[in-house]
């Protein structure tokens, strides 16, 4: 009987030493397959540019910035087998690191392999209160004939591949935005600025729509955060 039982015993170790041998050996097959995979498939952020900014009026008659403006965004995922979807996403306006329009929401979409997409949402900010130093350098910017906006874009992206999708990863945007006087309109930029110097009380409303353009296309900078 216990020769019987040290041969059961010796089979019995016998089995298990090879199911956990063959449970790592598949565990290592596994891991190699998903790192080979996530190397092929290893997902790149998707490029944002921004195309257009349309200023329609400012108002500097105080501390408080009052601004509205059109923007026109573009997105593009250079993925050739990962899709991405916008889960949430917030657009807002900054200059000198503090908001001067409110935060909009933006649609959430879904962009396949290679594919592009363009929102063009309006941003405004109605008495915005900012610190004196920022109203005070924003009029000094307008003297000079341009001011440097930050358009930034913060909110939620998953990965998808195949019929797998990832969870959730922190979206960041910016891109900035040099809005500049051209040709026949710096005088008009001058003009308000030389009052707002001069000490006097610049009247609420002032609108420089016309006195400040685009300058061109910029590129932004994009970065992809853990969940």
């Amino acid at each position: 009987m216990s020769k019987e039982k040290h041969h059961r015993d010796w089979v019995l170790r016998r089995c298990c030493g090879a199911i956990a041998a063959c449970i790592l050996t598949l565990a290592a097959v596994v891991g190699f397959i998903v790192l080979v995979i996530y190397l092929a498939l290893r997902p790149s952020k998707p490029s944002f540019y921004l195309q257009d900014v349309q200023l329609r009026s400012i108002d500097l008659s105080d501390p408080a910035l009052s601004l509205d403006l059109q923007v026109t965004i573009a997105s593009r995922n250079p993925n050739d087998r990962v899709g991405v979807y916008y889960k949430t996403l917030d657009a807002f306006t900054t200059y000198r690191e503090e908001a001067v329009t409110v935060p909009v929401a933006l649609p959430a979409i879904y962009q396949g392999h290679k594919d592009s997409s363009v929102w063009s949402p309006v941003m405004s900010g109605d008495a915005v209160p900012v610190a004196q130093y920022v109203a005070d350098a924003m009029k000094q910017d307008i003297a000079a004939g341009y001011v440097l906006l930050h358009v930034r874009v913060d909110g939620l992206v998953k990965w998808k591949v195949g019929s797998w999708v990832s969870g959730s990863y922190h979206l960041f945007v910016n891109c900035p935005a040099l809005l500049a006087a051209t040709g026949g309109d710096v005088g008009g930029a001058f003009a308000f600025s030389a009052a707002a110097r001069s000490g006097g009380q610049v009247p609420a409303g002032v609108n420089t729509t016309v006195s400040l353009k685009f300058t061109h296309p910029a590129d932004c900078n994009v970065d992809v955060g853990g969940s």
